[in-house]
């Protein structure tokens, strides 16, 4: 891809007096946002649909931050009366501001083109913006994307009890630079072709990591149910989703591998946690009374111990692989079961396996509740559940092989996201460079 400092400049430029915005070409004007749309008409949530007249309400769910656009994957239709639509309906070309909402890692104040033909209004925490004529939609979308990664919206954001309140007023006061509306289109059209090569690109990148992850996966799950020797007689496990495996290995119920642990935990043991990504977690906890959202129970009696080479879940994940071998000795939440071993095995070995996508659906089968999130797996649950076991020796080169295969895997994926961050990047400085005028591209 072209470098941003080979490409062309304007012949003159002139001090915006915008200290963010710089130097800008000296034909380009400065207008305050508010003069570039027609009002900021916040839109509403209605009522519930009612199989007649029900009309879309785009929510911020639906913006794609990425294109700059509306999704159209989960769309959400409402009741709305006939006399609070007239001065919301969309018209395609029009711009929706995310007034409320947020988090993290993400500030309030995302625009996107609503570039749609069906007919729609915005949710309560949305507003609709019409741009006037001598405005572009595509460049004032654009033109946001550039003020959005440079937070310059941040200035009029309100933060209320975890949610973000864009003040738009406030908002809409902030200056920009811009063309003649011929530029704005010729600017849009520029960055339409390109981001969407980009867009492409990535798309491409990102495929490949999903076929690695699956590579991933598939070497895990036929190493832990064949092993490593390709001619080694097999038999038939006895059980649909294990299939073959080695004759001289054992298809065992949980019983038979492992009992409770139920000892209370004790002052100066780490807290441990399992995570449905990671498995058993053995970095320490902190001390404050809530971490990410998790009340700490100050009664250490009330945790469970585990030991090394353990295996623990959590109940109310274990349907989704919140399980995992231990590291090191700890404590878990009493929300956990705690497997303890019977006899020698390798608990990376078993993690391995019950983490596979075939075993957690029967965990998930086993699992009881009313609904998903509600699902427990006990104990007299999880001892009914068959494991596949092989010789300990052969597990622990099984565990060997997976770590060397999937830290070749792993390095490929993370090489392919930095590309993917460093494309992403291009393109905001991209975008940011055109809409300033920084380069010349048409």
């Amino acid at each position: 891809m072209t470098t941003l400092a080979a490409m062309p400049k304007y012949e003159n430029y002139k001090n915006s007096g915008v200290d963010w915005l710089g130097e800008i070409p000296s034909c380009w004007t400065l207008f305050r946002l508010k003069v570039t749309v027609n009002g900021c008409v916040n839109g509403l949530w209605g009522q519930d649909p009612k199989g007649e007249a029900d009309i879309v309400v785009l929510r911020v769910a639906d913006f794609d931050r990425n294109k700059l656009n509306v999704s159209d994957d989960k769309l959400t239709y409402r009741a709305i009366p006939k006399k609070d639509l007239q001065s919301r309906i969309l018209k395609k070309g029009d711009l929706l501001l995310e007034k409320s909402g947020g988090g993290d890692k993400t500030l309030v104040g995302c625009v996107v083109l609503f570039d749609k033909n069906y007919k729609a209004v915005t949710s309560n925490f949305v507003a609709k913006m019409t741009p006037r004529q001598c405005f572009n939609s595509s460049f004032l979308n654009y033109a946001f994307a550039c003020l959005y990664s440079n937070k310059i919206n941040y200035l009029s954001i309100k933060q209320t009890t975890g949610i973000q309140n864009l003040d738009s007023d406030s908002y809409l006061n902030e200056q920009f630079a811009f063309p003649l509306i011929e530029a704005q289109t010729a600017i849009s059209n520029y960055l339409d072709e390109k981001t969407d090569e980009i867009d492409k690109v990535i798309a491409i990148k990102e495929k490949q990591i999903g076929l690695l992850k699956e590579r991933k996966q598939i070497i895990i799950q036929k190493t832990v149910t064949q092993g490593l020797k390709p001619d080694v007689p097999m038999k038939d496990s006895g059980v649909d989703w294990i299939g073959q495996i080695p004759r001289h290995w054992e298809v065992l119920a949980n019983r038979a591998l492992f009992s409770e642990r139920v000892e209370h935990g004790r002052e100066g043991l780490p807290l441990l946690s399992v995570s449905i990504h990671s498995g058993v977690s053995s970095e320490e906890i902190s001390d404050e009374k809530n971490v990410r959202g998790r009340v700490k129970i100050e009664d250490k009696t009330k945790y469970i111990l585990v030991k090394k080479g353990d295996v623990a879940f959590n109940m109310m994940r274990a349907w989704q692989g919140g399980i995992g071998a231990v590291g090191t000795d700890g404590m878990v939440s009493p929300a956990y079961i705690v497997a303890k071993p019977k006899s020698t095995i390798n608990a990376e070995y078993f993690e391995h396996q019950y983490r596979c996508p075939e075993f957690i659906q029967q965990m998930d089968r086993f699992s009881r509740g009313i609904t998903d999130f509600r699902k427990r797996l006990y104990w007299n649950e999880f001892k009914q559940l068959y494991t596949v076991k092989p010789p300990t020796q052969e597990q622990i080169e099984i565990v060997n092989y997976i770590k060397e295969q999937t830290e070749k895997l792993e390095s490929g994926i993370g090489l392919l996201n930095n590309q993917i961050e460093k494309l992403k990047e291009y393109k905001t400085t991209l975008i940011n460079s055109a809409v300033t005028g920084k380069i010349k591209v048409a």
